[in-house]
């Protein structure tokens, strides 16, 4: 693949749905739940939302519009 069909997903997207925001938000709400409720069972349900979460929009949606991309290209 080269460089010219490789599609970059963020950027067509607003500054606020960024990695690093995406990132930052998520920790700030694993850290907010601990500092808010003290309950480590609920500390790591967040942690496992925001982890699926991450893994959505961060690893899994990018892969799956470059492959489309990539696919309706040949």
């Amino acid at each position: 693949m080269s460089d010219q069909t490789k599609f970059n997903l963020w950027q067509y997207k607003p500054w606020w749905c960024q990695p690093w925001t995406i990132l930052l938000t998520g920790i700030g709400m694993i850290v907010g739940s601990w500092l808010l409720f003290k309950l480590l069972w609920l500390t790591l349900l967040v942690s496992l939302g925001i982890s699926l979460w991450w893994f959505y929009f961060l690893i899994l949606l990018p892969r799956l519009l470059q492959a489309s991309i990539t696919e309706k290209s040949s």
